[in-house]
């Protein structure tokens, strides 16, 4: 039997879609109230769909519940990019192992990525491209539950990605150019080199973003 997602209005779908935006965005900075009068009259729409994207926003790790039931922006701290930095680097390089053969025979889509990736004039564009890349690979494998655990990540990690950006480019102001260079010779790698040497090459590619990392508090 398929596996049925929870069921969510188009409505509340929408109300997903803009508030996880302004999230990611930083519009909505971390501990903001979402009062659902509030965010109902702001977009126009029931209580009843705000209530269902809240509660869409909490299971992607977006929002949290107050003990009172108010909801709020969830404040990522260091620990939790920690342990999303350490998730990513245990499975991007075994997704492009996987996908590595694939590509290998048809990369159109990474190269129209980073097409879009070298003209964007938005930062978060970027991140958002940026990530984009990644879902390409991780559709070539084929993989099922490959698929559906680094799906379940991608609104932490755009928030993650999107802060990294943020800092990059305050101190480089090159973070596209960058972005697309990485990306090319991955991509690169993937087409011309064994799926072994293009693991070590996307384990690499995730380490360096290591020292963007803000200071975990469980670190010395």
């Amino acid at each position: 039997m398929p596996q049925l997602k929870p069921k969510v209005s188009n409505r509340a779908e929408s109300t997903v879609n803009k508030l996880r935006s302004d999230i990611t965005r930083g519009v909505l900075s971390p501990g903001t109230l979402l009062a659902e009068l509030a965010v109902a009259r702001q977009l126009g729409v029931s209580r009843v769909p705000v209530r269902e994207a809240l509660f869409a926003l909490e299971r992607e790790g977006l929002v949290e519940f107050s003990g009172t039931g108010r909801a709020y922006v969830k404040e990522l701290t260091p620990r939790d990019f920690e342990e999303l930095f350490l998730l990513r680097i245990s499975l991007e390089p075994l997704v492009t192992r996987l996908a590595a053969p694939a590509i290998r025979k048809d990369s159109r889509e990474l190269e129209q990525n980073i097409a879009a990736t070298g003209a964007a004039t938005n930062l978060m564009d970027i991140t958002v491209l940026d990530l984009d890349f990644h879902e390409i690979i991780l559709a070539a494998t084929g993989h099922k539950r490959l698929i559906r655990i680094c799906k379940s990540l991608r609104s932490e990690m755009e928030v993650w990605l999107a802060r990294m950006h943020r800092d990059l480019q305050a101190r480089s102001s090159e973070t596209r150019a960058m972005t697309v260079n990485a990306h090319t010779k991955l991509m690169r790698c993937m087409q011309e080199q064994s799926p072994a040497v293009a693991e070590r090459m996307s384990r690499e590619h995730i380490q360096g973003w290591r020292e963007w990392l803000p200071v975990s508090d469980t670190q010395e």
